[in-house]
């Protein structure tokens, strides 16, 4: 995700994934398309490409694309067809055998895949897997999603389709092969791709921001449940599950993807827009002016002062050139790199009224701290909208939340929250608001509700 971590107290992203098919310069146009999901994941990336000799190349390492892919390293990388990946781990990086894509040679021959989501019934698989003799080199999903296709029988299609239907949880995975590139969605849907073609060629990504940059046309999104093939003959589509549903990832509206994307349809600035208005409508409140806190919650503050009449202004200043806090070591060293990362404008917040709109709050610590800041600033009354429900269950489908008990908003209720963080009101979108947002799309609210869409096999607290 972008720099805008450090105000989620933690709340990390799971990764974004890119491929292209008969495209000049595949690694340039990989990369491309990388820095344009960078928000997605900061601590890893890489590229794999196949040649026109059908022979595999791989470079990947820790560090942010602009970083790992400098100087000579994409001269390495030749073919018209490439796969790339960009990493948060949910847990330890653990060196850069964990770093994606993974390069793997099979019973057809080498292939390389790249992932983006969290397997649920991992453990079970591995240990499967291990009672077989097979030996995993990192402690990632995607190597198990790799080693499944891998040791499975039939033609590519039926390897990938094989390995699809025994995995469970989020899953959206670009696979590199000899003859094709395939693109595939876990039943739930519950991670963004899509499709796009690209002069005489195809791209797919996390988000479709990286179409468009690219100049790529959107042609539809990969479906839950659905592998699609892409090669000389164009598109073809198999199902690895007939059991799919639409159960989006609520937060990817919400926060993970960028404003200028959509997803399944839906304009996430939009969205944003329409929590805000709706936030206004549930939540009204007498103040001098609405603020965002940078920069994930501007769309909804701009619908929450479009809704209001109340004037939007810049209350707070992001510094884009500090080090992102959630990799600090420690809370004390965390909460001076929040003062490093925001400024209050002290001339526009002093003796104001403010409506302070967020997107989420996960542990409190840092809405504690952005409230102190605008007193320090001579804020008269700071008011908290947050643009979606109480977050108080713990995410396993990618997203690194912790357990239960780190939340906040499953330790207290909204008047305690409001005292530990200092405002002087909070209040929180309702989930049937976030419902209308969404157009009446069915989402994945779990981490609202702890409804979660599939079995967490043992997993946590549910």
């Amino acid at each position: 995700m972008e720099d805008s971590l450090l105000w989620k107290d933690e709340l990390h992203e799971e990764c974004g994934v890119f491929g292209c098919y008969d495209v000049e310069n595949a690694a340039e146009v990989t990369r491309a398309g990388l820095l344009m999901l960078q928000h997605r994941g900061q601590q890893g990336c890489g590229i794999a490409t196949r040649d026109a000799d059908g022979a595999f190349h791989l470079e990947k390492n820790a560090g942010l694309v602009r970083e790992v892919f400098a100087g000579e390293t994409l001269s390495q990388l030749p073919g018209t067809a490439a796969i790339g990946h960009v990493r948060y781990p949910t847990s330890d990086i653990g060196g850069v055998e964990n770093i994606q894509p993974f390069k793997m040679t099979g019973r057809k021959g080498t292939f390389s895949l790249a992932h983006n989501g969290n397997i649920v019934n991992a453990a079970s698989i591995r240990k499967q897997m291990e009672v077989r003799g097979h030996l995993l080199q990192s402690t990632s999903d995607s190597e198990l999603f790799s080693l499944l296709i891998g040791v499975a029988e039939g033609d590519w299609p039926q390897k990938i389709l094989s390995a699809a239907h025994q995995l469970d949880g989020a899953y959206s995975t670009v696979v590199l092969t000899p003859e094709a590139l395939y693109a595939c969605r876990d039943r739930y849907g519950l991670r963004p791709l899509s499709l796009g073609r690209l002069g005489n060629g195809y791209v797919v990504a996390s988000e479709t921001c990286a179409l468009q940059f690219l100049g790529a046309k959107f042609v539809r999104d990969v479906e839950p449940g659905e592998l699609v093939r892409i090669d000389a003959a164009g598109i073809r589509s198999y199902r690895h599950s007939h059991l799919s549903c639409r159960k989006m990832c609520a937060m990817e509206y919400i926060y993970f993807a960028r404003p200028d994307s959509d997803i399944e349809g839906c304009s996430v600035h939009a969205f944003r827009k329409r929590t805000g208005a709706l936030l206004w409508k549930e939540h009204p409140v007498e103040a001098d002016l609405v603020m965002s806190i940078p920069e994930s919650s501007m769309s909804a503050a701009i619908g929450y002062a479009e809704a209001s009449g109340l004037p939007l202004e810049m209350g707070l200043i992001k510094n884009l050139y500090v080090a992102r806090t959630f990799i600090q070591p420690t809370q004390s060293l965390r909460n001076l790199g929040v003062r490093m990362k925001l400024s209050p404008v002290q001339s526009i917040v002093e003796g104001k009224r403010l409506v302070v709109i967020d997107d989420s709050i996960v542990r409190g610590t840092t809405s504690r701290q952005i409230v102190q800041l605008l007193r320090s600033a001579g804020a008269r009354e700071i008011h908290m909208r947050i643009a979606s429900p109480v977050y108080a269950w713990p995410c396993f489908y990618g997203i690194d939340t912790g357990t239960r008990e780190q939340l906040i908003g499953a330790r207290m209720d909204e008047n305690g929250i409001r005292d530990f963080i200092g405002a002087d009101s909070l209040h929180y979108l309702s989930v049937e608001a976030l419902s209308q947002a969404a157009g009446g799309r069915e989402l994945c609210t779990a981490c609202f509700d702890g409804r979660y869409p599939s079995d967490l096999y043992g997993q946590g607290e549910a």
